[in-house]
């Protein structure tokens, strides 16, 4: 097992340092560039789409999904560990200044969203049911229609079937664990059953009751963690400019916090950022595509721009919420981690240890554990959903029943294993998927590039 995880590690240093950082950054900037800042000229027209008809009752479509619910059930995917363990780690590791990255990485990757779920609608393909197929399996053989093209796409459907579908809900599902049982004192295993139960239910109803939980549970969750975020920050106002310096500063010179020389200190920062703002937005993964091509919306740039707001409210709201939190309670001022890592915080504690810090033990744990409770739980519902897609794409739609039953085992044996060899091979398959998608959405770029341009042609 110790020889396994160091080839894993090995893999991962290798993936996030190098091939990541030129793939993530390289694809969102040909995209920003081509589409002429799309994430930019088109935010408001987004936000408009999002929420100019917002309604957490949408209901049950004939086929496919409204724009709202296929948004919500991509941002339940975004918002989950990711945005409050992983925005942790990267601190850890990286130092305050790794948000500066993720910053940077959710800008251009506003843009690669963009692209996904542009393609999404491009190669979707809707029955005579009225029931639709669509992800980045359908794209990739579009980009490259040969026996390359059939590789990637099974190559890409394997990867995020074990990455999402079995590991990812596991390393969901032991967060809930943890921290559940961290803040009210019931055993891991007895979270896990109840987890693994509700999780069932919703698997049974398949998409338009995954759409469903999600078009409530989002909307509600993400306004009660940024409430209660925000109450602490205004609680702690005088330590905000540093708190927002200590993000800059540390993104250039991060070796006067984690030590090192700045060469090395800096390359970890970058690929901290790289790497678990991939886990947390998504963009360019190829996960979130399944949820776009299900919308039912009149051209595929509508949706294209509802997706770049799912990278926004994950990464600019949700995340930097969470670094502001721990950065200006446990690194400014006299913190615990004003001069490096200290003993007992870890990732997975970090933030417990922050709100507790301002509201108390009790509300502090209980607080963060509710809202991991509902974060991980809608991104296991969300991450079900698109391996179940391409399990279907591998093996037929019989084999998704099969699929589903060893996903709620999987489920329920996360709540229970903490085990870092299972959040590093998490991290193997998550960057794996980037590589086909990564290529698909280039070599299809002119489809994009189009869209965008037609948009733009409209308005003017």
């Amino acid at each position: 097992m110790e020889t396994l995880q160091s080839i894993v590690q090995t893999i991962n240093f290798y993936l996030s340092d190098y091939i990541l950082v030129i793939l993530l950054v390289g694809t969102g900037v040909f995209f920003t560039c081509k589409t002429r800042f799309v994430q930019v000229r088109c935010f408001g027209e987004g936000m408009r789409r999002v929420f100019g008809g917002f309604s957490m009752r949408g209901g049950r479509q004939k086929g496919g999904l409204s724009s709202f619910q296929a948004l919500t059930t991509a941002i339940a995917a975004q918002v989950g560990t990711g945005n409050i363990i992983g925005s942790c780690s990267a601190i850890l590791v990286g130092g305050p200044g790794a948000i500066f990255w993720m910053w940077i990485i959710a800008f251009f990757g506003m843009a690669t969203i963009y692209a996904e779920a542009v393609l999404a609608q491009e190669t979707r393909v809707v029955h005579e049911d009225g029931s639709v197929d669509g992800g980045p399996v359908y794209y990739i053989k579009r980009a490259f229609n040969n026996k390359f093209g059939s590789f990637l796409a099974a190559f890409f459907a394997v990867a995020i079937t074990l990455a999402l579908g079995f590991i990812g809900c596991m390393v969901q599902s032991n967060s809930i664990g943890e921290t559940c049982s961290n803040a009210f004192g019931i055993p891991a295993w007895v979270i896990g059953i109840l987890v693994a139960a509700a999780s069932a239910f919703v698997f049974l109803g398949g998409v338009q009751r995954v759409a469903s939980v999600t078009e409530k549970l989002v909307p509600i969750m993400a306004v009660l963690y940024l409430l209660g975020g925000l109450i602490l920050l205004v609680m702690r106002l005088p330590y905000l400019p540093e708190t927002f310096g200590m993000i800059f500063k540390y993104a250039f010179f991060p070796n006067a916090i984690i030590g090192g020389g700045l060469g090395y200190a800096l390359k970890t920062a970058i690929s901290q950022g790289v790497k678990r703002g991939l886990f947390s937005n998504e963009a360019g993964m190829g996960s979130t595509p399944h949820a776009h091509a299900m919308a039912k919306v009149a051209k595929p740039h509508d949706q294209g721009v509802v997706a770049m707001v799912g990278v926004f409210i994950d990464t600019f709201l949700v995340l930097t919420m969470t670094a502001l939190v721990v950065i200006s309670t446990l690194y400014a001022g006299d913190g615990p981690l004003a001069s490096g890592a200290a003993e007992g915080i870890s990732q997975t504690n970090m933030a417990q240890l922050a709100f507790s810090s301002v509201f108390g033990n009790g509300i502090g744990s209980i607080f963060v554990a509710v809202c991991l409770l509902f974060f991980a739980f809608s991104t296991i519902l969300s991450w079900n959903f698109f391996g179940k897609i391409n399990v279907a794409y591998l093996f037929g739609k019989k084999a998704t029943a099969v699929y589903s039953i060893l996903a709620v085992v999987m489920i329920f044996l996360g709540s229970c294993l903490s085990n870092d060899f299972v959040w590093q091979l998490s991290d193997l398959f998550n960057q794996l998927m980037v590589i086909p998608n990564a290529l698909a959405l280039l070599a299809l770029a002119p489809l994009v590039i189009a869209a965008a341009k037609g948009a733009a042609d409209r308005k003017a």
